[in-house]
């Protein structure tokens, strides 16, 4: 592999938003490494001339499998993104201690595992960045995805945690906060929520995380990018 050649590690890599960054990002140059739990990964790796393997990520040996085949095939990481599904629903206190155990593994171990394999990488490198998928609800909680929100601010948490302390070393980690997607089916009337009074597309998530892990963002860190149309209310 040529030394200017980039490559790009995806979690959640073979649908939906997932899918749509792996094909920006193959677009601009990135060799891929993806990971999902089914053969859509590698299908789509196949596709782009990349490598893949099936995983999810709240298995810690998932997630060193792909790092692994991504050092192995390419010897280098520049950017990894990590993507992943929806943890389990229900009402506030009805939700197990094995669903919320699930949630944290999901959505926090992840990304401080990914983390722990990639950044001696980056370092050595002397740059990288990472871009963590998370939600719009966040920083304003509902009580349909009462995981998901308690995790993904948690998320944003360990994100700005990260930054600081890798800042200095030129290794970047921000969050893209999507809203109501068309990766998903939403019911009818949902537009109607949204300012922009549409759903948005996997492809401009998949614009917005490609600029974010580019050098054209090389100055933002540690922020919760929302992308949501509008529809969240806090300034």
């Amino acid at each position: 592999m040529a030394e200017t050649e980039k490559v790009a590690l995806v979690t959640g890599g073979g649908r939906g938003m997932g899918e749509a960054i792996a094909r920006e990002l193959h677009a601009q140059g990135y060799r891929l490494a993806l990971m999902s739990p089914s053969e859509s990964c590698e299908k789509l790796a196949a596709e782009l001339g990349g490598v893949a393997s099936r995983g999810v990520a709240e298995k810690g040996e998932d997630i060193q499998a792909v790092f692994d085949l991504a050092m192995e095939t390419y010897g280098r990481i520049d950017a990894v993104v990590n993507h992943t599904g929806h943890p389990p629903k229900g009402d506030l206190l009805d939700i197990t201690d094995e669903n919320w155990t699930l949630g944290s593994d999901m959505m926090i171990l992840s990304l401080v595992r990914m983390a722990r394999l990639a950044t001696p990488v980056m370092l050595k490198q002397g740059k990288g960045a990472f871009v963590n998928i998370t939600t719009f609800a966040a920083y304003e909680p509902s009580l349909a995805f009462p995981v998901s929100c308690t995790y993904r601010a948690a998320a944003g948490a360990f994100t700005k945690l990260y930054s600081d302390r890798y800042a200095a070393d030129n290794i970047r980690m921000n969050c893209i906060l999507p809203g109501f997607i068309d990766s998903l089916d939403h019911k009818p009337g949902t537009a109607d929520k949204v300012p922009m009074k549409r759903v948005g597309h996997v492809e401009e998530i998949a614009k917005t995380a490609a600029f974010l892990l580019s050098d054209g963002a090389g100055y933002i860190t540690g922020q919760n990018i929302r992308v949501d149309g509008g529809i969240t209310r806090h300034v």
